[in-house]
């Protein structure tokens, strides 16, 4: 359907009634259920890399933002803790990227199952979401359904006649499905159908994101880092704005001596006026250069601390957990 159905447009009009002011999701999921092109159509562009073979697919966690029905939306992708060939320091570094891009706590978590036979590695994705977010993760989970161009029937009636171990699934998660044909990237009406999906969801839950002590500890730990980060950058800035100046100065002394001992010589004087002018320019453009780098890099410290592993021992309780569970 177009996306300038009137359909689409009362979607988006409750959506905007209920203030959402932001939204984290993640996305989970077995390898190749879609969870990249579901990326892509929420934020209705490619941001993620998607493909049809599973070798081909980025085993990272990746971390996109866009304004989405009016809302900053966050969309962290998260391949790579699903994938069974990940080594054990790999699952680990996905596991903090993962944790610290949702921090302070996602809104939603999604888990992705491609339309088709329900099978026991999907199964194993829901408890996979229980071990990395916690037991409460169920409250704030929503299940969406991919290759929705499959369907020879709405998804309620294909929910109605799922399997049992599927439908146990949805009812755990408070009954909460959608479907997505992520053929279809321009469709927003699908997309704003699921946004308001979820931030029922969020509404239901208090209004707020799913987080716990893991969470906390973790935001914590971000902030702190945040904090000595710009700390870092700013006394570097200040650090090479002084040697700057300090050698622009010395340059502007050694020429202005020069120019005074050429008092006769005006042409050449007139030059080295000229090139002291000159010094001055680039002294200015340098340093702004230099203050534009490191604004940027201040700017810039939540995405850098995102990418650090914060908790070791955290990363060590949670990563046994999921060697427990088996096929």
């Amino acid at each position: 359907m177009a996306s300038s159905s009137p359909d689409s447009y009362k979607v988006l009009l409750c959506i905007s009634d209920l203030k959402v002011t932001m939204r984290r999701i993640v996305l989970v999921g077995k390898t190749g259920a879609g969870k990249s092109s579901s990326g892509n159509t929420i934020l209705g562009r490619k941001s993620f890399r998607a493909a049809t073979s599973s070798s081909s697919v980025t085993r990272e966690c990746w971390k996109e933002i866009g304004e989405v029905a009016g809302t900053e939306t966050v969309v962290v992708d998260t391949p790579g803790l699903f994938d069974t060939s990940l080594s054990e320091q790999e699952l680990k570094r996905e596991m903090s990227k993962c944790i610290n891009m949702t921090a302070p706590g996602p809104h939603a978590i999604v888990l992705v199952i491609q339309v088709g036979p329900f099978t026991e590695e999907e199964k194993l994705s829901v408890e996979k979401v229980r071990v990395l977010f916690g037991e409460e993760a169920d409250r704030y989970t929503l299940i969406l359904f991919t290759h929705g161009d499959r369907l020879t029937s709405q998804i309620d009636e294909y929910v109605g006649e799922a399997h049992p171990n599927l439908k146990a699934l949805i009812s755990r998660c408070g009954g909460r499905y959608h479907a997505f044909n992520n053929t279809e990237i321009q469709n927003r009406e699908q997309v704003f159908k699921f946004l308001e999906k979820i931030d029922n969801m969020v509404a239901a839950n208090g209004g707020g994101f799913y987080t716990n002590d893991r969470y906390k500890d973790v935001e914590r730990k971000l902030r702190e880092l945040e904090e000595d980060l710009k700390q870092q950058y700013e006394n570097k800035l200040k650090e090479q704005e002084r040697e700057l100046t300090l050698k622009f100065e010395d340059d502007r002394q050694r020429l202005e001596k020069i120019i005074g001992t050429l008092e006769g010589a005006l042409q050449e004087r007139e030059e080295k006026i000229k090139e002291l002018e000159l010094l001055d320019i680039s002294r200015q453009k340098l340093m702004m250069e230099t203050k534009r780098f490191y604004e940027e890099k201040i700017r810039s410290v939540r995405q850098e601390a995102e990418r650090k592993q914060i908790s070791e021992q955290m990363l060590i309780d949670a990563f046994g957990r999921l060697q427990g569970l088996h096929l």
